[in-house]
C-alpha cells in the first residue's frame, strides 16, 4: 500500500512540485480537502478528497472538513501498538504517514484590520488538530507546518526511514508553530476586547542569533516580529547588529519619537532632534533648525562619551550632517532618511551601521514595555505617554521666561529616558550636562552641574523625581540655573519652593515622575 500525505495549506508556497515529487518518485497518495485539493487538481497532482476518503461531506460551510476518526485515527495510531493496528484493521482506517498542513492566515487578516467576524472564521480548527495529532505520533508520523521544510524532508526520505532525531525536531516545530497560532488569537481577543490577560502570553520567531550577549562570552538571541519594530529598520551599511547596538538603539528611538517625525524641517523652526546614546543613556541632545546643527549641538554635551554611541534623528540626514558625523568614532547612525551624497559619506566608514528606519517608528511608541525578571516578566505601560503641560504648575514666586519654559520642556523630554536617579541641564534646547544612574539626587546634581559648567553657565534643570531636600536647589543656584522642573510630591516640597524663592530660581511641577531602572 502506498503511504498517504495528508496535505491541508494556506501558504502554498512549493507545494505544487512537493506534492509532485512525492507522487511521482515516492510513491505517496495526497490526500486533500477544500482550497488545497483544487489547487493540487488544477496542477495535476492527482488527489483523493478528504470527503471521499471518509465518505462523509464537508459541511458548515466547510468548519468540518477534517474532523473525522478517518483521519485522526489513521494519523494516531501507534504502528508498534498491537491493540492500535487491530481498531485500526476493525474500523477499516488507513495509516497517514505525513502531515502537511499549515494555518488559516489569522495573523495577516487582523493585520490588515479585517473586521471581528472575519477574524474569528480565520480562526483554523481542523488544521491544529491534525498537526497536533501528527505531532504527539511524531513517533510514527512526520508533520511538516512550513515550505521551507520541504526540500528537508525530500533529502531525508531519499536517504531512507526517517530518523527520530529528524521526526522529533519536526514535532517540535509543529507544537512551536501551533502555540505561536493560539498565541496571535489570545493576543487579538485581548485587545479587542481590552480583557486582561491571565497569563502572559506572546510569540516572537527566532530572527537571528547573534554573535554575543552583552559581552563575548554570553550567549544571545534575537526574537521578534516581522516588519515590526528593529526587525522592519533597514540596515543600509556596516556589521550586523549586536545585542548591545540593539538594546541602544531602543533607547535612543524611545528618545528622539519625543520630537516626532520632521518631514520637511523650516530653517526659522527648531524641530529637528538629534539624540547621542552611549550605555542606555543620553549624553547629549539637541533640537534646531537643520540635522546638522542639532548633532554639533548635541556633541558638545559630552564628546568623551559620545565616542563609540549612537547617534539618532528625527529627520534626513544630509551632505553636511554626514561630514560632521564621520569624524567621530560611531556605532550607529540611525534616521527616517539620508541623501546619497550623505550615504557615500558615510560610506567611508565601512564599520558604522546605518540604519533608516520607517516613518511610523517615529510618529508612535510602544504601549506596554516588558523586562524579564528571575522566573517570571514584569508588563508595564509604556514611558512615552504624553505629560501635557497644561497640568504643569509654577509654585514659585518667580514664573519660567518663555526661554527657560522652552528649556524646561526638552530637559523634561531628556530627563525621562535617562536612568534614575537623573538631572539634566539644557539651555537654548540643548543638553548642557546629564548625571545619569547615581543612589542620591545631589550626586547626580553634582555631575551634570559639573559637566555643565564646561559647556556655559546658567540654563534649566530637570529632575526624574521629586526633591527630598532643598539641597539640590542651592546646589543648582551656585551653577546659576534659572529655573527647575521636577514632579513634586516630597513632604518637604515646601522647603525646596522656598530656596527657590529666597535664591530667584523659578519651579515647576509636572505632577508625574519619571523613573528608569
Amino acid at each position: 500500500m502506498s503511504p498517504l500525505a495528508l496535505v491541508s495549506v494556506s501558504d502554498k508556497t512549493n507545494i505544487i512540485p512537493f506534492c509532485k515529487d512525492l507522487v511521482e518518485n515516492f510513491g505517496y497518495t495526497i490526500l486533500s480537502s477544500g482550497g488545497t485539493a483544487k489547487y493540487l487538481i488544477d496542477s495535476n497532482v492527482p488527489v483523493v478528497k478528504v470527503s471521499d476518503f471518509t465518505k462523509s461531506p464537508e459541511i458548515l460551510e466547510g468548519r468540518v472538513k477534517t474532523l473525522h476518526p478517518k483521519i485522526h485515527g489513521g494519523i494516531l495510531a501507534k504502528r508498534s501498538n498491537e491493540k492500535h493496528q487491530k481498531e485500526i484493521e476493525v474500523n477499516k482506517l488507513e495509516l497517514i504517514d505525513l502531515v502537511v498542513v499549515n494555518l488559516y492566515p489569522f495573523k495577516k487578516k487582523v493585520e490588515e484590520q479585517c473586521s471581528w467576524e472575519e477574524a474569528i472564521e480565520n480562526i483554523d480548527i481542523g488544521g491544529p488538530s491534525m498537526i497536533r495529532s501528527a505531532a504527539k505520533n511524531h513517533a510514527d508520523v512526520a508533520v511538516l507546518v512550513d515550505p521551507n521544510q520541504y526540500k528537508d524532508y525530500i533529502e531525508e526520505i531519499k536517504k531512507g526511514p526517517l530518523k527520530k532525531e529528524f521526526k522529533t525536531k519536526l514535532a517540535f516545530e509543529a507544537f512551536q508553530h501551533t502555540a505561536s497560532y493560539d498565541c496571535s488569537i489570545s493576543n487579538w481577543m485581548s485587545k479587542e476586547k481590552g480583557l486582561i490577560t491571565s497569563t502572559f502570553i506572546k510569540s516572537f520567531p527566532l530572527i537571528k542569533q547573534l554573535r554575543y550577549g552583552e559581552n563575548p562570552h554570553q550567549k544571545a538571541l534575537w526574537y521578534g516580529l516581522n516588519n515590526i519594530g528593529w526587525n522592519s529598520a533597514e540596515q543600509l551599511q556596516g556589521k550586523e547588529l549586536s545585542y548591545n547596538n540593539l538594546l541602544d538603539l531602543e533607547s535612543a528611538l524611545s528618545t528622539v519619537i519625543e520630537f516626532g517625525y520632521e518631514v520637511q524641517p523650516k530653517l526659522e523652526k527648531k524641530s529637528v532632534a538629534a539624540v547621542i546614546l552611549k550605555h542606555n543613556n543620553p549624553c547629549g541632545a539637541s533640537i534646531s533648525n537643520s540635522a546638522s546643527n542639532s548633532f554639533k549641538n548635541a556633541l558638545k554635551c559630552d564628546s568623551v562619551s559620545a565616542f563609540g554611541g549612537i547617534v539618532a534623528f528625527n529627520a534626513n540626514v544630509d551632505e553636511e550632517t554626514a561630514l560632521n558625523l564621520k569624524d567621530i568614532f560611531l556605532e550607529c547612525v540611525v534616521a527616517p532618511s539620508f541623501d546619497k551624497e550623505a550615504l557615500e559619506i558615510l560610506k567611508t566608514k565601512k564599520n558604522l551601521r546605518v540604519l533608516k528606519l520607517p516613518k511610523d517608528l517615529l510618529a508612535k511608541g510602544h504601549q506596554t514595555s516588558s523586562k524579564s525578571i528571575m522566573g517570571g516578566i514584569l508588563v508595564q505601560d509604556s514611558e512615552n505617554q504624553e505629560n501635557k503641560e497644561d497640568s504643569w504648575i509654577s509654585v514659585t514666586k518667580i514664573t519660567p521666561s518663555t526661554q527657560d519654559y522652552l528649556d524646561l520642556s526638552f530637559a523634561w523630554k531628556i530627563c525621562k529616558h535617562v536612568k534614575s536617579n537623573a538631572i539634566v541641564i539644557a539651555k537654548d534646547q540643548q543638553t548642557l550636562g546629564i548625571g545619569a544612574g547615581q543612589m542620591n539626587r545631589v550626586g547626580a546634581s553634582k555631575i551634570a552641574l559639573q559637566a555643565a559648567k564646561k559647556n556655559g553657565y546658567g540654563g534649566v534643570l530637570a529632575s526624574d523625581g521629586f526633591f527630598p531636600f532643598a539641597d539640590t536647589v542651592e546646589l543648582a543656584n551656585e551653577y546659576g540655573i534659572s529655573s527647575i522642573i521636577q514632579p513634586g510630591g516630597s513632604i518637604r516640597d515646601e522647603e525646596s519652593i522656598e530656596m527657590c524663592n529666597l535664591k530667584g530660581i523659578s519651579m515647576v511641577f509636572t505632577k508625574k515622575r519619571h523613573f528608569r531602572h
